[in-house]
C-alpha cells in the first residue's frame, strides 16, 4: 500500500532526516502503520512525503497581497500566539521571522495564485511519479491537495481516481478560505472515497466540511483535547480510535463501503441515506415579541408565526417538519441550533423555509486593522447584547446554506427591518433596534470643517470598494451590499465572493456555480421601516399578515378552478413578491417596499405547494 503524505504549516522539509523538524515523517510512519496492521497484520505499507516548503520560501512574504491576506486570517483566528502580528512592538523582520512558517504559509497561498499554480504541477508531478494508494494531507497540505484535484478534475481528473483521500486539521470548509474555491466546496468526485478528521476543538481555523452531495465523502468527529491551545497535532487525529475504526479498518480490510463498517463512532449522517425518500419539505419559524427591555417589545411576532404556520400546512408542509421557537427559547444558541436542524444534510428537491419575525439590527464590524470597515446586518435573538456572538448575522448564516445542493429550494422570509425602531403615532411598532451611542459611535467621526459627525472614512472606502468589485448593476448592488458598499446582509453570501474580482475564474475551475443563495423576502427596503398591523384587536406584522393573505387567495382561487374543472393559477415567487407589495399598501399607511432578491432560476419557479 502506498501511502503519500503532505505535512501542514511549519518548516518540515529539513533534508537532514535526523534533524527534530523531520522527526515528523517517522512518527507519521510509526502511527499509520499500527492503525493499519490492528486490521491487517500482514499490511506492509510504503511512504512518500513530498517537499514543498521551498516554495513558500521562495515566495514573496511581504507583497501588500500577503500582507492584507496575513492581516484577515490572523484576526479572523487562524493561529494563536502570532494575532498581535500588527500591533508588535518587536522589530519588523523578527515578526516575520516569527509567522514565515505559520500563518505566513497560508497567508502566502491564500494571495498568491502564481504559487498556487506552482504547487498544484508540483504535486501533480509527486502523485504521477509514485501513484499511491492513499493520499494523507494535514491543515496546509489538505489545502493544496484539494485545490490541486478539484482543479484536476475539470481535466479528466487522472490524479485521484481510484485513491483514497484523507484530509486532517484542514481548514478548506472554512469561509476566510473558502473564497478561493469560489465560495463552495463540493466532494472529490472521482476519489475511491474522501474521510474528513475533524476536532472542534482544533483552533488552528479549521471546520467541518459539509459538501452537498456525499456519495463518496464522510467526516469523523475526532475530538481530542491535548495539553496547549491548538488541539491540531497530526498524530492526534491518526492515532484516534474513530480514525481507526472508520480510516484504518476500511484501507486495511479493502472495504470502502462506509455502511459496512461498524459504527461504535460518531460520524456525519449521509445525504445518500435518503437518496431513496422522497423530498422533504421542513420549516423553522423563530418569533421574539417578549424582549427583555420592555421598550423593545413587539406584539405580532408570536401570532405571525402561528398565521405562518398554518399557510405552510395548507401547501403542504407536514405539521411534525414544522418547528417553532419563540420568545425566551429564541435564543442566539436556540436559534443557531436549530439552523442545523433546517439545513444540515439537506438532498436534491428539498423545500426548506425559514421565518423571522422580531427585530432586526445593525452591528459596526472590525476588519484587521481593527477599524470599522463594514455594517453587518443581524437578526435579533432574545439575548441579542450588541455583540456578534449574542447576533444571528450572515456570516455564520452563510456556512450553513452556502453548501445546500443547487437543487435543493430554500426561502427566508424576514419580518423585521434593520434601519433603527422606534414607536410611531397611533402605536405602529417598528421592527428595528437603532444601535446604543456606544455602538454607534464605532462609525461615525466628528468633521471639524462641517462641524458633523459623519461615517468613518475607513468604513466609506471599504464600502466604495466592495461596490467596485461587485459586478452588476447599481440597483442590484444596493440589494446585496447596501447603498453604501459596506452593509453585510443576511442571506447574499457576499462574505464568499463580492470582494473576489477573480469569482468566475474561480468558478470555472473548480466546476460548480459558487455558493448557493436562497430566495429571501423581506419587509421592506433598507432605507424603510417594518411596521406592525393590528388586525381587529390582533397585531401582525404588516409584511407577514400581507404575505400570508396573498398566499391564501391564491389557494382559495385555485380551489374554485378545480372544482370547475379549470387550468390552475400558476403563481411564481416573482408573482408573490408583487402581489404582497400590493397589498401591504392597504394593510399600512407608512411607505414599506417589500423586497426580494435570490438567483433567477428560483425567482421564476412556482411557490412550492401552489
Amino acid at each position: 500500500m502506498k501511502i503519500l503524505c503532505m505535512h501542514g504549516v511549519g518548516h518540515k522539509d529539513a533534508e537532514d532526516p535526523n534533524s527534530p523538524d523531520a522527526a515528523w515523517r517517522n512518527t507519521w510512519r510509526d502511527t499509520v502503520t499500527r492503525g493499519l496492521r490492528q486490521w491487517n497484520a500482514a499490511v506492509q505499507p510504503q511512504f512518500h512525503f513530498p517537499v514543498y516548503d521551498p516554495f513558500f520560501e521562495r515566495a514573496p512574504l511581504k507583497a501588500g497581497t500577503v500582507m492584507e491576506a496575513l492581516a484577515r486570517l490572523t484576526t479572523s483566528g487562524l493561529f494563536y500566539g502570532v494575532v498581535d502580528v500588527f500591533r508588535s512592538r518587536r522589530g519588523f523582520g523578527d515578526m516575520m521571522d516569527g509567522v514565515r512558517w505559520t500563518a505566513g504559509m497560508v497567508a502566502q497561498w491564500v494571495a498568491l495564485e502564481d504559487l498556487r499554480a506552482q504547487l498544484r504541477a508540483a504535486l501533480a508531478r509527486e502523485i504521477t511519479a509514485f501513484q499511491p494508494d492513499v493520499i494523507l494531507a494535514h491543515s496546509l497540505g489538505s489545502l493544496i491537495l484539494y485545490d490541486t484535484i478539484k482543479q484536476d478534475e475539470e481535466h479528466g481528473g487522472a490524479l485521484s481516481a481510484g485513491r483514497s483521500i484523507v484530509t486532517l486539521g484542514s481548514q478548506i470548509g472554512n469561509p476566510a478560505v473558502r473564497g478561493e474555491f469560489g465560495g463552495r466546496v463540493e466532494e472529490l468526485r472521482n476519489a475511491a472515497w474522501w474521510w474528513h478528521l475533524y476536532n472542534r476543538e482544533d483552533d488552528v481555523f479549521t471546520c467541518a466540511i459539509e459538501p452537498p452531495t456525499r456519495e463518496r465523502f464522510q467526516q469523523i468527529d475526532t475530538e481530542f483535547d491535548v495539553e496547549g491551545i491548538a488541539d491540531h497535532e497530526a498524530t492526534e487525529y491518526l492515532a484516534h480510535d474513530n480514525t481507526g475504526l472508520a480510516v484504518w479498518q476500511a484501507l486495511g480490510t479493502g472495504s470502502r463501503s462506509a455502511r459496512s463498517r461498524p459504527f461504535a463512532m460518531r460520524v456525519r449522517p449521509s445525504v445518500q441515506s435518503r437518496a431513496l425518500d422522497k423530498p422533504q419539505m421542513r420549516a423553522l419559524l423563530v418569533g421574539v415579541a417578549d424582549y427583555p427591555d420592555p421598550e423593545n417589545c413587539l406584539a405580532g411576532p408570536v401570532n405571525d408565526v402561528f398565521m405562518v404556520s398554518s399557510v405552510l400546512q395548507e401547501l403542504g408542509f407536514p405539521a411534525d417538519n414544522i418547528r417553532v421557537v419563540l420568545n425566551e427559547r429564541a435564543t442566539a444558541a436556540g436559534i443557531r441550533e436549530r439552523l442545523h436542524w433546517l439545513l444540515d444534510d439537506a438532498g436534491d428537491g428539498d423545500t426548506l423555509f425559514l421565518f423571522f419575525a422580531g427585530h432586526g439590527a445593525q452591528i459596526p464590524s472590525y476588519g484587521s486593522d481593527a477599524e470599522v470597515d463594514r455594517i453587518d446586518e443581524c437578526l435579533v435573538p432574545y439575548d441579542f447584547d450588541w455583540r456578534a456572538g449574542n447576533a444571528i448575522t450572515d456570516d455564520e448564516f452563510c456556512a450553513l446554506y452556502s453548501q445546500l445542493p443547487y437543487k435543493a429550494q430554500f426561502t427566508v422570509a424576514l419580518d423585521c427591518c434593520h434601519s433603527g425602531g422606534m414607536t410611531r403615532s397611533g402605536g405602529a411598532r417598528v421592527r428595528g433596534l437603532a444601535p446604543p451611542d456606544d455602538i454607534r459611535h464605532r462609525s461615525v467621526r466628528w468633521d471639524k470643517d462641517q462641524q458633523m459627525w459623519l461615517p468613518r472614512k475607513r468604513l466609506l472606502e471599504a464600502g466604495e470598494n466592495r461596490a467596485a468589485n461587485y459586478l452588476t448593476s447599481k440597483r442590484d448592488r444596493k440589494a446585496m451590499i447596501g447603498e453604501s458598499g459596506a452593509v453585510q446582509r443576511i442571506g447574499r453570501a457576499t462574505s464568499l465572493w463580492t470582494d473576489k474580482r477573480d469569482f468566475k475564474r474561480a468558478t470555472g475551475a473548480f466546476g460548480h456555480d459558487g455558493p448557493y443563495t436562497p430566495i429571501v423576502l423581506e419587509a421592506c427596503d433598507e432605507s424603510e421601516f417594518a411596521y406592525e398591523y393590528r388586525h381587529g384587536a390582533i397585531s401582525y406584522g404588516a409584511f407577514t399578515y400581507s404575505l400570508c393573505e396573498s398566499v391564501r387567495n391564491v389557494l382559495r382561487r385555485n380551489d374554485e378552478r378545480r372544482k370547475l374543472r379549470q387550468e390552475l393559477l400558476a403563481f411564481t415567487f416573482e408573482d408573490l413578491h408583487k402581489e404582497v407589495a400590493r397589498r401591504i399598501k392597504d394593510v399600512v399607511a407608512e411607505p414599506q417596499t417589500p423586497q426580494m432578491v435570490g438567483p433567477g432560476v428560483w425567482r421564476s419557479k412556482t411557490v412550492p405547494g401552489i
